[in-house]
């Protein structure tokens, strides 16, 4: 009985508890998942650095694709990190299945060879029928007959309980085995891809170093810029608020009450349901483009060559492919379609009381009033002289400016 309960023990460590087992393929299945998207983005990025490499003077876009490709290079690093990490638990895991299979076979094979030596004893028919016929009563015999039977079926299942746990053993070798030569692997790509980041952080002080040298005109992108940003502020406020005014006249010609004030949209029943459904999606509106990443951030930021230069965003810049589209990220109503110098073309679409701004467009492929759906082409963005092309987008709910990236879906 005890070499059987040892074998359900055995049975029960070989087996992890299931919600144990269910966490670790998840978080497995989320790594792998990670993996792909950070492949996807270091193609995304290697794309886009290529096609600013084709000027030969360094650029801002340059230098924006080789910190995007810095940043999913470390993502990568730290994936494979929480994969050994993974890994090593398995192989410790196994590690202690193994010992407990080896030491559990060693007791069996002892219990066996105790067995064996006590059946030699009598293990002629002479011995046997010597003990038979010793008995003091029929009962008692049929009682050594029985006992006699039961330790012969004893030794056989004592052989099949050691075949099942040697190839048990030998199963978990085998794994422990594979475990160890995949921690290894992925010892070796960690350091391989840390080379890597360490030639792209080169080539990124290479690129800085060359931008040093060309401050005067730096200096003047960036003067042309807040110009420009000025002239879309001044365009936008003035949209927004016309907007809001007619939003007003036309509740007080309706003979409604406007419960809105004169920096807020009073809106429709029906703009108002758009309105609370942009709202309540926050955070998972769909991406303005179909490839890229944010090349600047929103809000006031310290220059990322110029020393002591501070540049303010209303929104994201979204650095992308040559050629590449802009796209509505929620459906609405274009509410213009204008032309800033220093932003190019650019669109603007209203969704209730929110607005979204669309930047920087060599094309446009909407019309003033016109409904759009999600993901529908709002034109093609423009790809400046140093090959970069970047997609200015912006946010606002009535007169408040807001961080565009808290409101897409986090990639």
């Amino acid at each position: 009985m005890k070499a059987l309960y040892r074998l359900v023990f055995l049975l029960s460590i070989l087996s992890i508890p299931l919600a144990a087992q269910a966490q670790k393929v998840k978080s497995k299945a989320q790594l792998e998942k990670e993996k792909k998207e950070n492949l996807n983005r270091i193609k995304q990025a290697n794309q886009i650095l290529q096609q600013t490499k084709k000027q030969k003077e360094a650029s801002i876009g340059q230098l924006n694709a080789i910190k995007e490709k810095i940043t999913v290079q470390t993502g990568v690093i730290t994936n494979i990190s929480r994969e050994i990490t993974y890994i090593q638990s398995d192989v410790q895991e196994t590690e202690g299945i193994v010992k407990s299979l080896q030491k559990d076979l060693d007791n069996l094979k002892a219990e066996y060879a105790t067995m064996v030596y006590a059946a030699s004893k009598t293990a002629n028919s002479y011995n046997k029928l010597m003990f038979l016929f010793a008995a003091e009563s029929f009962n008692q015999l049929v009682m050594r007959l029985r006992y006699l039977q039961q330790y012969s079926d004893a030794r056989h299942k004592q052989v099949e309980q050691i075949s099942k746990v040697q190839a048990a053993l030998t199963g978990q070798l085998n794994l422990l085995e594979s475990k160890r030569k995949q921690k290894q692997n992925l010892l070796s790509k960690q350091i391989a891809e840390s080379k890597n980041l360490q030639t792209l952080k080169v080539q990124q002080d290479s690129v800085i170093n060359r931008l040093s040298k060309q401050e005067t005109n730096l200096k003047q992108e960036v003067a042309q810029r807040q110009q420009a940003v000025k002239k879309l502020d001044k365009l936008i406020a003035d949209i927004v608020r016309e907007e809001i005014a007619r939003a007003a006249r036309a509740a007080r010609e309706a003979g409604k009450a406007s419960s809105g004030s004169s920096s807020k949209m009073t809106l429709t029943p029906e703009a108002a349901l758009i309105s609370s459904s942009f709202a309540g999606n926050r955070g998972r509106l769909a991406w303005p483009v179909e490839r890229g990443f944010i090349s600047q951030k929103f809000g006031r930021h310290n220059h990322p060559v110029l020393k002591g230069v501070v540049v303010e965003n209303r929104g994201i810049d979204i650095q992308t492919s040559q050629g590449a589209t802009a796209r509505a990220i929620f459906e609405g109503k274009v509410l213009t379609v204008a032309s800033v110098p220093g932003m190019n073309n650019i669109v603007m679409v209203q969704h209730g009381e929110y607005f979204t701004v669309y930047a920087k467009l060599k094309s446009v492929n909407v019309t003033t009033g016109q409904t759009v759906k999600i993901k529908d082409i709002i034109g093609t963005i423009y790809t400046d002289t140093d090959g970069t092309t970047e997609l200015q987008f912006q946010v606002w709910k009535n007169s408040d400016n807001m961080n565009p990236e808290l409101w897409l879906l986090r990639k």
